[in-house]
């Protein structure tokens, strides 16, 4: 008797995946647990493991193929009784026999990456495999393509032949991921009527109390640093008590104001960027959201985040500053209405008290929604970060 191996259910806000790659192919041996397949989501990149040992007798959905939620896409044959070793034994051997045609053993790769490398004339063993025991993943070879491209240009002696080897041009489709926030960011612009304003705050006061209380902090913390997130964080949730629009979403010709405050924070990911939302920010003190988003910020690498942690959020903070941003407008992130941008810390005059002083400074952007948020709003909104920020005390008072 055959297993059905099924999608993963899916939530509303994720209508559909794609088949990135299988790591079997049929008639090979599987192991329990061992992952089979991985399934791209607009959001996250999801494994689905073997439930049994045995053979993969069929694959109903290929690399590319579009499934839906608990969709079956193979089927699996569990081992006769007494006979459960035998699986894994077989697809270890398999692994450990190196090619015919070839004097030691290629790296693995699965389809999409294989069938990347065969477009492109590139050897598995030319490439570092990131997938699970060096297994040569499609982003892998992506990345070993981009590096080529990146290679310093031909030094002006060189054959004209040379030269011309380095125009090669390169189409490749694009990750779900991408596409998806291509789309968002094109709706976001076409269907929401955004406004930026700025003003600029002294990180001077933040500084004095991280550098003061960073040792202590870790100590009691488990470790955990004391960064300026937690600050803008908490800020944030303040200001955001004190003007519901901002924290509110358009519903059609319906505003729904959320009595609660849940707060996205874009990391940069190998996929791209993502936003996990720290759920209930209002009932986290600095050392949870610290650990949270450095825990994010590790997952996002591995590409370990839920779907879950993907969805909802009624705030966004980006913090462009970590790659040398002096000033942007970031772009909202609906339904949301309002996005907060952070930038870099730089030295600069500022006149204080009649006398010119250098101060640590942050110009700070707030994209919104001028359908729900009016400009006297935004400006009172950014201003209240500014002054929590320039007086934290102000935070741990909630004043």
């Amino acid at each position: 008797m055959t297993i059905e191996l099924k999608a993963p259910t899916l939530p509303e806000s994720v209508p559909d995946g794609s088949i990135t790659s299988w790591h079997r192919k049929a008639g090979e041996a599987v192991t329990r647990d061992e992952i089979l397949v991985e399934i791209e989501t607009d959001k996250v990149v999801i494994e689905v493991p073997s439930p049994v040992d045995g053979i993969l007798k069929e694959i109903y959905k290929h690399a590319g193929d579009t499934i839906v939620s608990n969709e079956p896409i193979g089927r699996v044959e569990p081992a006769a009784a007494g006979d459960e070793a035998q699986p894994a034994t077989a697809a270890k051997t398999e692994e450990q026999t190196p090619p015919r045609d070839r004097s030691s053993p290629a790296p693995a790769a699965g389809p999409a990456a294989r069938r990347l490398m065969e477009e492109n004339a590139l050897k598995p063993e030319d490439i570092s495999g990131s997938g699970k025991g060096g297994r040569i993943t499609r982003q892998d070879v992506l990345d070993e393509l981009a590096g080529a491209a990146a290679a310093p240009p031909a030094r002006p002696d060189a054959p004209a032949l040379q030269s011309m080897e380095q125009r090669k041009e390169e189409r490749v489709p694009m990750s779900r991921l991408r596409a998806r926030v291509a789309q968002r960011l094109l709706d976001a612009t076409n269907n929401t009527a955004m406004l930026t304003t700025f003003n600029e705050v002294n990180m001077q006061p933040v500084m004095e109390i991280r550098k003061r209380h960073q040792q202590r902090f870790q100590e009691t913390h488990d470790g955990v640093r004391l960064g300026f997130m937690s600050f803008f964080v908490r800020a944030s949730i303040e200001a955001l008590k004190r003007f519901p629009a901002v924290n509110a979403s358009i519903d059609g010709n319906d505003i729904v104001y959320h009595g609660y405050q849940d707060i996205g924070v874009a990391v940069s990911s190998p996929r791209g960027l993502v936003v996990p939302v720290l759920r209930d920010a209002d009932n986290m003190g600095f050392s949870r959201i610290e650990r949270d988003i450095l825990e994010f910020g590790e997952k996002a690498r591995a590409g370990k985040l839920a779907i879950e942690e993907l969805t909802g959020g009624t705030f966004t903070i980006s913090n462009g500053g970590i790659f040398g941003s002096l000033l942007s407008t970031p772009i909202l992130n609906p339904p949301q209405t309002a996005i907060l941008g952070m930038h870099k810390i730089q030295q600069r005059p500022m006149a204080v008290d009649g006398e010119v002083r250098i101060l640590p400074m942050m110009y700070l952007a707030l994209s919104y929604d001028h359908r729900l948020i009016d400009g006297k709003e935004a400006v009172q909104f950014l201003l209240t970060i500014k002054d929590l920020l320039e007086d934290p005390a102000r935070l741990v008072l909630e004043i």
